[in-house]
């Protein structure tokens, strides 16, 4: 069966072709920068890479052009459409809606767009993105996948926010957390490689955008992001969790309109706001080289990671192992060293020499000593996407 893989972007779309259920990626690829001069398409198989600088207007255009490709005489790997039998698609926020993978109806699409006050910037290219596969790939069954369904199995009290009791009940203000397609994906390539040490993890998502999930027997239990993606870890341009009377200074008494303080909460925060580098690779070779803003970056950056460690090892009441993943937990050998140090009173200690790769497969970082396993996974989350949508059609 061939899944196709689509994640919709406000300005890209990303995409695979993936046979299942051997998971072999046939192509995959990226539209870029959708509505403004210089689009580019990525397209990459076993056999052609290619990159086209082309106008792109909009999304539909984007997702015919991909279509195009998949299908050419020459680069494609599909003779028409109908070798596509579903479409899997992105969708970050569920509500609580939500709690599994759903096969796309009129309906479905009625309630994801009813979520769009949720997910402003995500949900509305999210629908587009399945709008316009519609009507490209008529044959195929669409298929969403959520973001948020992993943290469904959150317990009452640690998704209820201590709020009067109707924010809850008539307008679903609660924790619904994120990244759930990558946290899951990585959980249970642990619960494969450690069989008896995965009962109680917490995955560290570390990207643009970050997240921490305590997961006990293969469910979320708690995670970092709440009602929307900006609260918890310090971010690329977010600011993670800061105290809400800040917000209230920032309107009252230095007359910010929400509208700013909305922007720069999450646009002009986070590690773009301490070092004016959004790009961790930035930030670690300018405090390489003194820059004392970037130095003190790294550390808050670390420290809110430890925090988090250390609050869902209680949570579980004890743990097995942690797992890093995503671009900054896959890549940053000196960031996984510091969130790792002084942790050694809950058993975490890390072999510095095995610490020293960026990954590209699974490795075990943690030492001989080490009573928790460390573990850095590099995430799929097309794969998983792949992965619920191929179950759902055939359970």
């Amino acid at each position: 069966m061939n899944i196709l893989v689509i994640n919709s972007g406000s300005s890209s779309i990303k995409y695979q072709l993936i046979q299942m259920p051997d998971e072999h990626i046939i192509c995959s690829g990226l539209v870029e920068r959708i509505g403004l001069d210089n689009a580019q398409i990525h397209y990459k198989t076993a056999n052609n890479s290619i990159k086209n600088v082309t106008d792109v207007p909009n999304h539909k255009v984007g997702l015919e052009k991909v279509s195009e490709l998949l299908m050419d005489s020459k680069v494609g790997v599909i003779k028409n459409e109908s070798e596509i039998h579903a479409v899997g698609h992105r969708v970050v926020h569920g509500g609580s809606t939500f709690s599994k993978t759903t096969i796309i109806n009129q309906s479905v699409k009625d309630k994801i767009k009813q979520l769009f006050d949720l997910a402003p910037l995500h949900n509305p290219p999210n629908y587009e993105g399945i709008e316009v596969s519609e009507t490209i790939f008529t044959s195929a069954t669409q298929i969403a996948v959520f973001d948020t369904a992993f943290h469904q199995t959150i317990p009452i009290e640690a998704y209820k926010y201590a709020i009067p009791n109707e924010f809850l009940v008539d307008k679903k203000i609660r924790v619904y957390g994120f990244h759930g397609t990558s946290h899951k994906y990585v959980s249970e390539k642990a619960r494969e490689v450690l069989p008896n040490r995965a009962s109680k993890l917490i995955t560290i998502h570390l990207g643009n955008g970050c997240s921490i999930t305590a997961v006990k027997d293969g469910k979320s239990m708690d995670h970092s992001l709440g009602f929307g993606p900006m609260n918890g870890l310090i971010m690329g341009t977010r600011s993670g969790d800061i105290d809400q009377s800040v917000i209230f200074y920032l309107v009252n008494a230095l007359r910010y309109t929400l509208e700013e303080v909305n922007t720069l909460l999450q646009k002009k925060s986070g590690l773009q706001g301490l070092t004016g580098f959004s790009d961790l690779r930035d930030i670690e070779a300018e405090a390489a080289n003194g820059n004392k803003d970037c130095q003190l970056a790294l550390l808050m950056f670390a420290y809110r990671v430890k925090k988090y460690i250390g609050s869902y090892a209680s949570v579980l009441n004890g743990l097995d192992t942690i797992v890093f993943t995503a671009g900054v937990g896959e890549n940053s050998i000196l960031l996984r060293k510091m969130i790792c140090e002084d942790l050694d009173y809950l058993g975490i200690e890390l072999d510095l020499d095995k610490n020293n790769v960026k990954a590209r497969e699974i490795i075990d970082i943690s030492s001989i000593k080490s009573k928790v396993k460390v573990l850095v996974i590099p995430t799929n989350e097309e794969i998983e996407i792949a992965k619920q949508s191929f179950h759902l059609i055939n359970p």
